[in-house]
């Protein structure tokens, strides 16, 4: 289970920080993100990080969100910087996991959290 928490409505050019936890009968996760949809887009990748700390960040958003990971606790945060009208969205996290009952890794989604950035 992915518990996301942070989102809320800012104006342009401020900062907001996105929280997520995992639960469960957890083996090891291996990549965790975020990722967003904006209304009548597809979902997209924003940010994710290895378990070895290796990030991956979307274009328009390198230099202005940072994302975090801590493996101990199992939670990954995303802290978003100078935001736009533009990075209005739902936000998901994302972690690629294995639990003890599974014999390879899956896909897990948090329910989503909103941002909206005002002009």
């Amino acid at each position: 289970q992915l518990q996301a928490s942070g989102g809320g409505l800012v104006q342009a050019g401020g900062s907001l920080r996105l929280s997520c936890a995992a639960s469960g009968n957890i083996f090891r996760i291996y990549d965790m993100g975020w990722y967003r949809q904006a209304p009548g887009k597809q979902r997209e990748l924003v940010a994710s990080m290895s378990r070895d700390q290796i990030t991956n960040y979307a274009g328009s958003v390198k230099g202005r969100f940072t994302i975090s990971r801590d493996n101990a606790k199992n939670t990954v945060s995303l802290q978003m910087d100078s935001l736009r009208p533009e990075d209005t969205a739902v936000y998901y996290c994302n972690a690629v996991a294995r639990t003890y009952y599974s014999a390879s890794s899956l896909n897990y989604w948090g329910q989503g959290t909103l941002v909206t950035v005002s002009s």
